[in-house]
């Protein structure tokens, strides 16, 4: 287990939010134009809105092998930040698929000539886009009034106490091990 600040992480963990509402507002700034250059329009929000996600993933992995994961609610904590983590990459997703509902047009003659698919799409990741953030600022507020607790704070320094003491257990050999060349020659001097 790495003990990490966890300070820094809240603090983290509390900007997600406001990163998430910015790109939202580029979202709907796109959503209600025309959408004549959907890869120029779209794509460069795509691309943020994926590293976003890739950035939330790396603060999972931090926190997950960290003392919040042992700390009181981390692992349900944990569970929520992965699901929060997920929606951004759908979001991302999304807007990629925004792109390719405009230019189907230009591929197929039945494809959709107008900007509706790309704006479903759209509005699609906003959605995940603000439930993604929702479960941020929770998490966010959630691990500070914990820091800011001194009982929590205790409660939180005995678990992680525990968990760092915990004797590992003795890995168990899965079969049985195989004879060797000395036990050959000793069953057939009998």
């Amino acid at each position: 287990m790495k003990i990490i600040d966890l300070a820094e992480q809240t603090r983290l963990l509390g900007l997600l939010p406001g990163e998430l509402g910015d790109l939202r507002t580029e979202i709907d700034g796109v959503r209600a134009g025309e959408i004549a250059r959907p890869v120029r329009e779209i794509a460069p929000i795509a691309v943020r809105t994926h590293q976003l996600a890739i950035r939330c993933l790396q603060q999972l992995d931090a926190l997950s092998t960290s003392q919040y994961a042992v700390m009181k609610n981390g692992h349900e904590n944990l569970a929520y930040m992965s699901e929060a983590a997920l929606r951004i990459s759908v979001a991302a997703s999304l807007c990629a698929y925004g792109i390719t509902g405009r230019t189907e047009a230009l591929l197929y003659e039945d494809g959709d000539r107008t900007a509706d698919t790309s704006r479903s799409y759209l509005s699609a990741a906003t959605e995940e886009i603000d439930r993604a953030a929702g479960t941020y600022r929770g998490l966010a507020q959630n691990l500070s009034r914990r820091l800011a607790s001194a009982a929590a704070r205790a409660e939180d320094q005995l678990l992680i106490d525990r968990a760092t003491s915990a004797t590992p257990r003795p890995a168990l050999s899965a079969a049985p091990s195989a004879p060797t060349r000395a036990d050959a020659f000793s069953t057939r001097s009998r």
